[in-house]
């Protein structure tokens, strides 16, 4: 089998998850440039644009050459929500512009890409599972990735508030109103999502093979909700009309900032035993990026929650959070790399393993 063919053929196995590279790098620049580590997130900037760049061709290619897959992906109870990578993912970048790159058109462009994908993946996938008649039981069909749709849906919120001040009246207040719109609104989809996987947890048999990193996003899709939060509360000063709502915006950030930081012990205690007690094996698959992206997410949320609420306490805790992000991300990235260099390495003719 020759090279181009084996490499064709691999993009029929290609995870939906894969624009979690780009979320997580994402959040990792954006929170290393926030604490002032400047010249690192521009690093990481640049690196994210060609990460992006380099999957919009392999996604592309992937529904050129194996149209029934990778349609097929987004129906499937298990791999569907995969697809949500790519709306968080464009959001973030669209955060990355704006705020590092000082490219408000991009971000522009960017955070209506977000929305348009949002749209079509969240109905589509929806509504196809809620029509569907051969349903898989519980314990198959849910995972911690089901809560990338509350993750993508707050980043569109992020990047609308932080564009806000940027428009004109009355494009100011729209974009004001879609972001505080879809923070409740991912806040509602947590709570629905979240009983289920909670359920599962407690109820149905847990295993290592079942413990994906993916349940991370346990906690992530609470820390993008406290950014988001924390970013309206912010945007409160300068416009009447939520300062009205100034005392829910705050209770409901910390609350949601709570609520993940208690998932923190547990998700780590889950994996001691998944790979401490249970031994199981430790390497590289694209779902550990959903691991990465929370760390980096809760770096930034607490951060800007803590200027938001002006506590003044919790800068230490992000600072944190920000060194265990970024360990966990050069930790998978050398896992990625070692995997891409087995790849190129291994001979065309051995066929793939």
């Amino acid at each position: 089998m020759s090279t181009w063919v084996a490499w064709r053929a691999a993009l029929a196995e290609l995870s939906p998850a894969n624009f979690g590279l780009v979320m997580a790098t994402g959040i990792v620049a954006l929170a290393a440039s926030m604490v002032g580590w400047t010249a690192l997130g521009r690093v990481l900037l640049l690196l994210n644009l060609l990460q992006y760049a380099l999957l919009w061709l392999l996604y592309l290619l992937r529904a050129l050459w194996h149209p029934r897959r990778f349609f097929g992906d987004l129906f499937d109870h298990a791999l569907g929500p995969g697809y949500f990578t790519v709306v968080a993912a464009t959001g973030v970048l669209a955060s990355q512009c704006l705020l590092q790159a000082r490219a408000v058109h991009a971000a522009w462009w960017l955070g209506a890409l977000a929305l348009l994908l949002w749209c079509l993946i969240t109905y589509a996938m929806f509504l196809a599972f809620m029509v569907r008649q051969e349903k898989p039981p519980l314990a198959e069909g849910i995972s911690g990735s089901w809560l990338l749709a509350v993750v993508a849906t707050q980043s569109i919120a992020v990047v609308a508030v932080l564009l806000a001040p940027l428009a004109a009246h009355p494009s100011r207040l729209a974009l004001e109103f879609l972001a505080l719109s879809l923070w409740l609104a991912a806040g509602m989809l947590y709570i629905w999502l979240m009983t289920l996987i909670f359920y599962r947890f407690v109820f149905l048999r847990l295993t290592p093979e079942t413990l994906v990193p993916s349940y991370w996003i346990n906690m992530g899709a609470l820390a993008i909700s406290t950014l988001a939060g924390a970013l309206l509360v912010q945007g409160a000063a300068a416009s009447p009309w939520l300062a009205g709502l100034l005392p829910f915006l705050k209770g409901f950030t910390l609350f949601y900032w709570a609520a993940g930081s208690w998932w923190i012990p547990a998700l780590v205690l889950l994996g001691v035993w998944r790979h401490g007690a249970r031994r199981y094996p430790l390497r590289y698959e694209p779902l550990y990026w959903a691991l990465v992206f929370p760390l980096g997410m809760y770096a930034a949320g607490t951060w800007q929650m803590d200027v938001a609420l002006g506590l003044g306490l919790l800068q230490p805790l992000a600072r944190l959070s920000l060194y265990c992000g970024l360990l966990a991300w050069a930790l998978t990235f050398a896992g990625l790399l070692r995997k891409l260099i087995y790849m190129l390495l291994r001979s065309p003719a051995s066929g793939p393993r």
